[in-house]
């Protein structure tokens, strides 16, 4: 305890299962004393504390037995003490008297009790070990190339559908709905390139080059490729309807946020305000899209029904043919349960996602 007719500073602690750490208000602090002595921490040191500057001290006597050694690092506007625990566990209180010194306090900015502070000890422990598995693992020596690899990957197609943005963009503002009808003989061109580029997004998980899944980006690939090439492209009737419009303008609005941030994971950096954008655009975005997908293929099946494309010849004991249009009802079916399996899939990657930033954050 502090003795008599001397002047103590503030006094804050906190502790771990084996540290005690000591906040000591003592600024600009110089000629510091402090040793552990017989199981009491003394301290002595000439600073600006609670009566100006002076000569400050304080004795305190530990509840149970702690190490010899002490560590202290001294900043512009206090000193920081720690003293290690002689034994690991949980002190009921600092001082060996029941009645709390005066000048000591709880350190609120640092105070955890038993069960947060084995939480954050877990934490510590996961962490390093963590590290030490990975340290153990062989670096790939193609890391570099691999990244090289998927950031000019993803640039292309952000350059791609960047390109289908703007230009839908400008051809609404300068020809209004006019530009509906013929969006597919302005934009089919690029959308065919980047949509056949896409296929590389299901060979990189099979290959290992990326951790997701196979069947997410093959369900999306699949699909688009297929209302792009059967649906559209078979089909000049379907080429100016209004629907090819904001089926493409609803894919390049997801595209342009989720290929840079892809880019950016290439070289290990990360925008916020991006992240947020790949990780909530899609919520409306990509149910509106599969509706607009489901539009087009109902508005194909009378099309296909009267021209007889890809219709499948049958023999004449079974009639003439198998309209394509039994294909495109049976489709249909499939469209939703693909928007239910993708989306599960982004809604846990995104909440997956933002849990490990709020963690990291903490």
């Amino acid at each position: 305890m502090s003795r008599e007719n001397t002047l103590t500073p503030h006094v804050y602690w906190a502790q771990r299962h084996g540290e005690i750490y000591l906040r000591v208000e003592l600024s600009d602090a110089q000629n510091l004393n402090i040793r552990v002595q017989e199981n009491t921490l003394c301290f002595k040191g000439q600073g600006h504390g609670a009566k100006g500057e002076n000569e400050y001290e304080f004795s305190l006597d530990f509840l149970k037995p702690v190490k010899a050694e002490v560590t202290h690092r001294s900043t512009q506007r206090q000193v920081n003490i720690t003293v290690k625990k002689r034994e690991r566990g949980w002190w009921d209180r600092l001082a060996a008297q029941e009645r709390k010194p005066l000048f000591l306090a709880p350190d609120f900015d640092r105070w955890l009790d038993e069960s947060d502070a084995e939480m954050e000890l877990r934490e510590k422990e996961e962490k390093l070990n963590k590290i030490l598995f990975e340290s153990r693992i062989p670096k790939d020596p193609y890391l570099g190339l691999k990244k090289g690899y998927l950031f000019m990957y993803n640039l292309v197609q952000f350059l791609g559908f960047s390109w289908i943005f703007v230009n839908m963009t400008v051809r609404l503002f300068i020809l209004g709905q006019d530009s509906f009808y013929d969006t597919f003989h302005t934009i089919a061109d690029v959308m065919y390139f980047c949509q056949i580029l896409a296929v590389i997004e299901v060979v990189n998980p099979a290959l290992r080059l990326v951790r997701t899944g196979v069947l997410p980006p093959l369900i999306q690939v699949f699909g688009r490729n297929f209302l792009l090439f059967i649906i559209l492209g078979a089909q000049e009737d379907m080429q100016n309807k209004p629907v090819v419009f904001f089926i493409f303008y609803l894919w390049s609005t997801i595209e342009i946020f989720r290929y840079p941030f892809y880019m950016l994971a290439c070289i290990d950096t990360e925008w916020k305000l991006l992240t947020w954008l790949r990780y909530s655009l899609w919520i409306p975005l990509y149910p509106l899209g599969v509706i607009a997908e489901a539009v087009a293929v109902i508005q194909s099946i009378p099309i296909f029904d009267e021209t007889k494309v890809l219709s499948l010849p049958l023999p004449r004991a079974l009639g003439t043919s198998l309209s394509f249009s039994y294909i495109l009802q049976l489709y249909l079916a499939v469209m939703f349960l693909g928007l239910f399996i993708n989306f599960r899939h982004l809604y846990k990657m995104r909440k997956r996602r933002f849990r490990a930033k709020k963690k990291k954050a903490n």
